[in-house]
């Protein structure tokens, strides 16, 4: 029995530290790039935006919170952008 659950374990590690974790940031932005589809933020961090989400809908200045995802290779998802007020 508790080699069973010890196994059961070791399998939901495995798993769970190859999936993408939600992470999220909460800046204004600085910079805006129409043509490459994504922003930067006041702290440096530069964000791909997703098909869905237009640069245009933005603004140099607007505080946003921004929530994405990382995945094992280092590549950052965009999946929402939310202006904060």
């Amino acid at each position: 029995m508790k080699s069973s659950i010890l196994a059961a374990g070791a399998a939901f590690l495995i798993v769970s530290a190859g999936s993408a974790f939600a992470k999220d940031d909460v800046g204004t932005i600085k910079a805006i790039n129409k043509s490459g589809d994504s922003i930067t933020l006041s702290d440096g961090k530069v964000f791909t935006l997703p098909e869905g989400i237009e640069a245009e809908t933005l603004k140099v200045g607007e505080r946003v919170h921004v929530v994405y995802s990382t995945n094992a290779a280092g590549k950052v998802t965009v999946s929402k952008v939310i202006p904060v007020k």
